[in-house]
């Protein structure tokens, strides 16, 4: 096993950087309406200890970085980040998730640091809708941010949909459809079971395979297609469309077999699997003055861990009682 390789000998090549549990919005799917209790400043790692955690990784071939929240623009100071971890040599690609509703009057600089695409999260294109999802957002927002990202040349910019049924799934066909008109990019992916809305996940699922049914039905057959990336999702295009349709199909058809990622919390914990409780510490080695070759190791001991395959399918309730036990804010999803 090389140093980014797992038991399975599977590539790591992925890490993704959550750098504030924060966010300025409270999705019904990912954050309890009153919010979380927010992590303190000293609990937090410092951007210098981001890079630090950054340099090793791509050391060791983790070449792809993506900064995520929370919502990683209310951090002050993102633009430094981005610049400091662009610098890092060897790095491949550095991307950032976002709500876009704070990211148009940043794009520009943030693509002058170095980031080089986003993902932006836009779960319904109705003005009334989109209030009620978020519980405080502008869709007019997101839209500016959206525009403002390809005029910055963040591309691709991809949409990421959380199809849930009865509450926005109707507009499956209406997202779609914009990969024709417009050439969006838009990623459908599966309602995660995860913190406050572990329970009820199962309820609302729309399933990958269903969503498209439900845009062939419209369109007709989709054929395979490809966009640039390191995600999981199966790329699809509607004949004489520029755009591309990604399901991500976490619970349906899982892609565990080809995971190439690690996450990084907040807080310092490096996390082998999204759905898994397990982790390994990395701000207290950090904060101790530890060399590289002992954060190195950390790395390692979370690639050789990661687990083959995630159990949400499991019907005994424990793996969802696992996931239930923390939000994707505070993950870093």
């Amino acid at each position: 096993m090389t140093d980014n390789r797992d038991r399975l000998n599977r590539t790591i090549d992925y890490l993704r950087i959550s750098v504030t549990d924060r966010c300025n919005l409270r999705c019904v799917y990912c954050m309890p309406e009153k919010g979380v209790p927010a992590f303190s400043h000293d609990e937090v790692l410092r951007y210098e200890e981001i890079e630090r955690v950054a340099h090793i990784a791509v050391g060791l071939g983790i070449v792809h970085l993506r900064l995520t929240g929370g919502e990683p623009l209310v951090r002050k100071g993102i633009v430094d980040l981005v610049a400091m971890l662009a610098r890092i040599p060897g790095l491949e690609s550095l991307a950032m998730t976002t709500n876009g509703t704070l990211l148009a009057p940043m794009a520009h600089s943030l693509r002058q640091a170095g980031l080089q695409r986003v993902n932006i999260s836009l779960d319904t294109l109705r003005p009334e809708r989109f209030r009620a999802i978020t519980r405080r957002g502008e869709l007019a927002d997101a839209l500016a941010g959206i525009e403002a990202a390809h005029a910055a040349g963040l591309e691709p910019v991809k949409i990421n949909v959380v199809p849930i049924r009865g509450l926005n799934d109707d507009e499956v066909v209406d997202f779609a459809r914009l990969t024709l008109d417009q050439g969006w990019h838009v990623r459908f992916i599966e309602w995660m079971p995860l913190g406050e809305s572990a329970y009820s996940a199962r309820e609302g699922l729309v399933s990958g395979p269903e969503l498209r049914r439900r845009i062939e039905e419209t369109f007709g057959p989709l054929a395979p297609a490809e966009v640039e990336g390191n995600g999981p999702a199966r790329v699809w295009r509607i004949a004489g469309a520029s755009g591309t349709i990604g399901l991500i199909s976490a619970l349906s058809e899982h892609f565990c077999h080809t995971c190439n990622r690690l996450r990084l919390t907040s807080t310092g914990a490096l996390l082998p699997c999204l759905f898994s409780n397990l982790e390994f510490d990395l701000r207290t080695p950090l904060r101790a003055g530890a060399d590289d070759a002992t954060l190195r190791r950390v790395f390692r001991e979370a690639i050789a861990h990661k687990p083959a395959c995630h159990r949400l399918n499991e019907t005994d309730g424990r793996a969802t009682a696992a996931a239930a036990s923390r939000e994707m804010s505070r993950i870093g999803g």
